[in-house]
């Protein structure tokens, strides 16, 4: 399923969980949880996710996503979230920005294709 002409987002790459788990296992992107904390430890994230919250995106954006984004210019940003939504929204704002992103879908997603979860630790860890 394509977002864009859904929720009105820029063209967007969607990548299956698969494919986003090998690009990071091969160093080539990073993988980003956008959904808030209390979903993170509810439920646990990807096993190589770094937590990122996308209500600390938005606005004058948080130093933790300053940081991350000065720390990895060079590589894709695979984000994900509960359902693609969020993913879709802060993905649209970093392409404008110029990054490399593309969007894995839900948390869900990951877990149906049998991928390593974790529990959730401090954010952006």
């Amino acid at each position: 399923m394509f977002l864009a002409p859904l929720f009105g987002f820029a063209d967007i790459a969607k990548i299956t969980p698969a494919d986003a788990a090998k690009l990071v296992a091969d160093g080539k992107a990073v993988l980003v949880d956008v959904r808030e904390p209390s979903e993170w430890h509810e439920t646990g994230v990807a096993a190589p996710a770094l937590l990122l919250a996308k209500s600390d995106f938005d606005g004058d954006m948080a130093d933790d996503w300053k940081r991350f984004l000065a720390g990895n210019g060079d590589k894709e940003i695979i984000l994900y979230c509960r359902s693609g939504k969020r993913a879709g929204i802060v993905g649209d704002a970093l392409a404008k920005r110029g990054h490399k992103v593309a969007n894995a879908g839900g948390f869900k997603d990951w877990q149906e294709a049998g991928l390593p979860t974790r529990k959730a630790a401090e954010p952006g860890k």
